[in-house]
């Protein structure tokens, strides 16, 4: 079967290390299915694998991708959940510590066919294109536990959107407007500050700019970069919900006394659960809210998407058909 794939690691030009042909068709053990997939989005998960992060050498060759939606084996119209739990594993995967995404340890979803646990199958609604439902099982899904999940966010409360501009950040500030929040982002780039209003932040700010006001929570996937406006943005009992560090990850400062004397709570995240996708997937079936994508393009033409993503040329979510 048609894939993109991985055979060999390169840190310092991770798009040279791209593969695209053929792979032999999944092997479906049991307790699994395959999925016939229509379309699978990029994350920078698969570029990192690309660097060798979270990737095994043995594992070589290896299918990327993470997300997915198309037909299960009976003709449904399907999305994937790509985090892989131990099969005794019960409660919320997220905290399985034998857990793996897609194209970690199992063959990913950029290719004709991806073999998945049946647990990782959820229905999707006619509502949602194909495109649109291959967005949400990483970067939407991750936007949704750290705002309702983890976040324990409420209509009316006011949140911080870092970075304005990549997959986790565009999901977050229209899953936060869908809610009812009230949205401030970030952004250094003008046009995607212009952008961010127009997928529903309320005002939009220079990365690192005062505020007007002080927030209830800020989503943080950026990092280095913005941790310490972050922190300075909350009010006092004010809670920073992290996913990512796209700045890198070492801090110059910390900033612990402003969090113990104002009693903010800094709150990791990561991925979702198959019943939060489920439960995604109803919200925006309900309220209309969609995903941003920034381009969709055939899955043999996947180098052009890589290099964007490397270059940091996009404004939501990079989308492969086949």
């Amino acid at each position: 079967m048609f894939a993109v794939y991985a055979d060999r690691f390169s840190k310092s030009d991770p798009v040279s290390a791209l593969q695209v042909g053929e792979r032999p068709d999944p092997e479906v053990p049991d307790g699994w299915t395959t999925v016939t997939v229509k379309a699978a989005s990029l994350n920078h998960h698969d570029l990192f694998s690309l660097r060798g992060v979270g990737l095994r050498e043995e594992a070589l060759p290896m299918i990327l991708g993470c997300d997915a939606a198309g037909y299960d084996e009976d003709g449904n119209e399907v999305v994937v959940h790509a985090v892989v739990s131990d099969p005794a594993w019960t409660g919320d995967e997220t905290l399985d510590p034998r857990r793996s995404l897609l194209s970690e340890r199992h063959q990913g979803t950029f290719a004709d066919k991806v073999a998945v646990p049946r647990r990782n199958v959820v229905p999707k609604p006619p509502s949602l294109s194909f495109e649109e439902a291959a967005c949400l099982p990483t970067a939407w899904l991750t936007a949704y536990r750290m705002l309702f999940t983890r976040g324990d966010l409420k209509a009316g409360e006011t949140v911080l959107v870092q970075g304005a501009g990549g997959g986790v950040a565009t999901a977050v500030i229209t899953l936060a407007r869908a809610a009812g929040l009230r949205v401030l982002a970030t952004s250094r780039d003008e046009a995607k500050r212009a952008r961010a209003l127009e997928i529903g932040a309320h005002e939009v700010f220079e990365s690192g700019a005062r505020l007007p006001v002080k927030v209830d929570a800020v989503m943080e996937t950026v990092g280095k970069a913005t941790w310490s406006h972050s922190i300075r943005s909350l009010r006092p009992g004010g809670r920073i919900v992290t996913s990512g560090t796209t700045s890198g990850p070492d801090l110059d400062d910390a900033e612990l006394t402003r969090i113990f004397f104002l009693q903010l709570s800094v709150i990791g995240s990561t991925m979702g659960t198959r019943d939060e996708l489920a439960s995604l997937v109803s919200l925006l079936d309900a309220s209309g809210a969609r995903p941003l994508i920034d381009r969709v393009l055939p899955m043999s033409d996947a180098r052009e998407g890589f290099a964007a993503m490397a270059g940091g040329d996009l404004f939501g979510k990079i989308v492969f058909t086949r």
